[in-house]
């Protein structure tokens, strides 16, 4: 079973993203703050990371930066999930070192769709 870490501080959002994850056949780490995230990325150093923008404490940008120049696996794809939406918001957040973009609401339904075709891998 492969490991993803969810790096989000809304427990409402965190249910969805989970229900639909282990639906799946993923196992589930959480994180509710950036710098718990980047600990768990750098300890677990899981499949993919799904990465909240707007955290308390050190922000999505600069967890996912400090993820990328940490001893955690550089090439963790890491999505973020975010409600941003303004024009350069998608081209900073790629810029800090994120392989794609989810906005929220978050739909359970396609989720898991949208993650496997930002990371590469084929619908089964």
């Amino acid at each position: 079973m492969r490991t993803v870490l969810v790096i989000e501080d809304n427990k409402d959002n965190l249910k969805i993203v989970t229900y639909a994850l282990e639906r799946a056949g993923y196992r589930v780490l959480a994180a509710e703050t950036g710098e718990e995230g980047v600990r768990r990325a750098e300890a677990e150093r899981p499949a993919f990371i799904l990465m909240d923008i707007n955290l308390p404490g050190i922000d999505g940008i600069e967890a996912t930066k400090r993820i990328r120049n940490s001893k955690a696996d550089g090439a963790i794809p890491i999505i973020a999930i975010t409600s941003y939406a303004m024009t350069g918001d998608r081209e900073r957040i790629l810029a800090a070192g994120c392989n794609g973009y989810i906005e929220k609401p978050i739909d359970p339904l396609t989720i898991i769709e949208q993650i496997h075709k930002i990371i590469g891998l084929a619908e089964k």
